[in-house]
């Protein structure tokens, strides 16, 4: 019997769960849905301010990692941690927790990947950098296309180490998410 993923260590995590791009698929777009619907049920009667499907795979035409990222906001009071503890009885994992960021997934199993594979990060209202980043690229095809092409060129150089890979992304996020926010103003 294999190794639990609690039981696993980063580098471990990393050769069972590698960073592998896929074409763009209109699945994506259900997918979300379905876990917009699901995290709406499990919530239910809790101060949920919006749930935004984010990440590349909600990104018109580009390559992405076939994982379906969502942001759930919530209000200061909105209790993070108490929704994160509904995720984790509803078999969602914890990946990360900090004072105001609290990210799960589900889809990760001993054995690899799940068909259908989701992060979900749960933030305060207004701390939603990614929704503007997303906006924008949709917009702007021609920066969509740029960051298609540095995920294929940081791809297999970072295959097996998710931090190294995000980190070389950091720069051309944060360039086009202040240039959004400009455009953009308060739009959220």
């Amino acid at each position: 019997m294999g190794k639990e993923l609690s039981e696993m260590s980063l580098e471990e995590l990393w050769e069972l769960f590698p960073i592998v791009l896929v074409e763009p698929d209109g699945k994506w777009a259900e997918d979300y849905r379905e876990m917009e619907m699901l995290l709406k049920k499990l919530f239910a009667g809790r101060p949920i301010r919006r749930i935004s499907h984010i990440g590349s795979t909600a990104i018109k035409g580009i390559w992405a990692k076939d994982i379906v990222d969502v942001l759930v906001e919530v209000p200061e009071s909105g209790g993070l941690e108490d929704l994160a503890r509904i995720l984790e009885r509803n078999g969602f994992a914890v990946m990360s927790a900090g004072a105001a960021r609290i990210s799960l997934n589900k889809g990760y199993t001993p054995n690899g990947f799940a068909d259908k594979v989701y992060h979900i990060h749960l933030r305060h209202a207004g701390d939603n950098g990614e929704l503007y980043f997303r906006d924008y690229l949709n917009e702007h095809p021609d920066a969509a296309k740029e960051y298609e092409s540095l995920k294929l060129r940081l791809w297999k150089r970072h295959e097996h180490d998710r931090d190294a890979y995000t980190d070389a992304k950091g720069g051309f996020v944060a360039k086009w998410t202040a240039e959004a926010r400009k455009e953009y103003g308060g739009r959220y």
